[in-house]
């Protein structure tokens, strides 16, 4: 299972980059949750559910998209 990398810097499968804050729970079921930041715009914080985060983009959905998951941990000395 993929982990996620806390302080760690993602692209989104659309483009956006974002960090990732922290892990959290949900108080009422208890399902994990990851705290994360936009580096672009507002910067909003964003939670999402650990499970979606870790996620396959739908290449049914988006066929020509080249990014196997989601969310993807980034190199930024390889950003350009």
């Amino acid at each position: 299972m993929r982990k996620i990398k806390k302080y760690g810097i993602y692209r989104h499968f659309k483009g956006n980059h974002y960090i990732v804050l922290d892990i959290c729970k949900n108080s009422e079921d208890l399902e994990d949750y990851v705290l994360y930041k936009g580096l672009y715009g507002k910067n909003d914080l964003w939670i999402r559910p650990l499970d979606l985060f870790l996620s396959e983009v739908d290449h049914k959905r988006y066929p020509i998209e080249k990014q196997k998951y989601r969310f993807e941990l980034i190199d930024l000395s390889e950003e350009e």
